[in-house]
């Protein structure tokens, strides 16, 4: 099962008729509790792209912050510098076995046990 990183909603809502708009109806990735504050903060969001992302939202299943996803995510920036969104994303992929579809593979490609995907075709 995936779990789609922020960068990947925001850009099928933001291009009309993206590929990644298929991608997410199909697969149904999960999200993280992160990827909501995410996208529905971002600074430049339309109001017709925040009324698109929340019903998308809506039918993920969403995973929360837990200890141990906590705990994760504070190793993960122990040993090398990253956000604190995408540590605890890359955390909540590690704690469930998710793989994680992101547009900036190399913010994650450096993970031990962590799968990660372009969605190569969709993603540009």
């Amino acid at each position: 099962m995936w779990l789609a990183d922020s960068n990947i909603l925001i850009r099928a809502v933001s291009a009309p008729d993206h590929p990644l708009q298929e991608w997410l109806q199909s697969q149904l990735p999960a999200i993280s509790i992160v990827t909501r504050i995410e996208v529905l903060g971002f600074h430049r969001l339309r109001p017709d792209e925040d009324m698109l992302l929340r019903v998308l939202l809506s039918s993920f299943d969403e995973y929360p912050i837990s200890q141990q996803t906590a705990a994760l995510a504070i190793d993960l920036r122990r040993q090398r510098k990253m956000s604190l969104g995408d540590a605890l994303i890359a955390a909540t992929c590690l704690e469930h076995g998710l793989k994680l579809a992101t547009r900036n593979i190399s913010d994650f490609d450096w993970i031990p046990g962590l799968t990660v995907d372009a969605l190569a075709g969709c993603a540009a």
